[in-house]
């Protein structure tokens, strides 16, 4: 079984998934635009170039998302998309880069549980958690 993120946009899903390819150095899998597929009729004319559906491969990981059509779409709460790493400068990189013209929750910090932990919202509205786990010999 695995679990994926599916993240909802406004308009910017296209826009956003460039920057997430380019954060995380990752690769965009797909990127499907309404006009493209068969729902091209159940959106306005100035939709149809938004993206319907969208895939970037992290790694192992996936994260897909897609701009919700017209009336439909609202701001994300109640999650956070957490991302481990193992170390601090890349736990700092992807902190900053996330949180360039977006909102800092808790600036990026050691923790009791953590050599480095932050939260933000980023330029997009996606909420994100950063963590990087400290080295087993400082846990135990």
């Amino acid at each position: 079984m695995q679990f994926n993120a599916y993240l909802n946009f406004n308009g910017n899903c296209e826009e956003a998934f460039k920057f997430y390819a380019q954060c995380f150095n990752a690769k965009i899998e797909s990127l499907f635009s309404y006009q493209d597929s068969p729902m091209a009729e159940q959106v306005p004319p100035e939709w149809r170039s938004k993206t319907m559906h969208a895939t970037l491969t992290i790694g192992n990981a996936t994260l897909m998302g897609c701009d919700t059509p017209p009336g439909r779409y609202q701001q994300p709460t109640g999650f956070s998309v957490t991302i481990g790493v193992t170390n601090i400068p890349e736990a700092e990189r992807l902190f900053h880069a996330l949180a360039e013209n977006g909102k800092v929750e808790m600036p990026i910090q050691e923790t009791f549980w953590s050599a480095r932990f932050g939260m933000l919202v980023d330029r997009f509205g996606i909420p994100w958690m950063i963590n990087c786990e400290q080295a087993a010999q400082r846990g135990a």
